[in-house]
């Protein structure tokens, strides 16, 4: 009996290395594009931001579960629901420490590096709970709102500025 229990630890533990394995993959792909477009944010911290929101998840999830090896079921008391509100506050926190005002421009800058954090953190939460095509294809609309967008407003901003400078001609 001992055997299959033991078994039954280093399989959970194998499976959530694999899932940080994905988590790192998955971040990753939005943190490149990130510091492919110059931001603050990169690489390593969107793959943190995925790796930590799996991993508090995953962790509080296999409390639950190891609870029960100690504890009557209906004596636990777990709401993984405020894990999660907890998990984005703290990234939001994070995020915010991307977004800074440029006096220079007059508007505020990161808000779209904060946001992709945001949605890392909910790509983790995905992983956890075994969802990998739900968050990879959250990652494929990420990029494609943070990559081909992002070239659609530049030539709209052109546009936009070619526009202004002929009508104060």
């Amino acid at each position: 009996m001992m055997t299959a229990s033991l078994f039954t630890y280093w399989h959970e533990e194998l499976v959530v290395l694999a899932q940080a394995v994905v988590a790192v993959v998955l971040g990753g792909a939005l943190g490149w594009e990130r510091q492919a477009a110059g931001k603050y944010a990169g690489l390593r911290t969107h793959m943190l931001v995925c790796l930590a929101s799996l991993l508090f998840v995953k962790l509080g999830i296999l409390l639950i579960v190891h609870a029960t090896d100690y504890y009557h079921p209906e004596q636990i008391r777990a709401d993984p629901a405020h894990l999660i509100a907890a998990l984005a506050t703290g990234i939001s926190f994070i995020g915010a420490g991307a977004i800074f005002r440029d006096p220079s421009h007059e508007r505020a800058q990161g808000l779209t590096t904060a946001a992709s954090l945001l949605a890392t953190a909910a790509i983790g939460v995905a992983i956890a709970i075994d969802l990998y095509f739900v968050a990879t294809g959250i990652v494929l609309l990420c990029l494609f709102v943070l990559h081909t967008l992002r070239k659609l407003d530049a030539k709209l901003n052109a546009l936009r500025k070619s526009r202004d400078g002929e009508s104060k001609d």
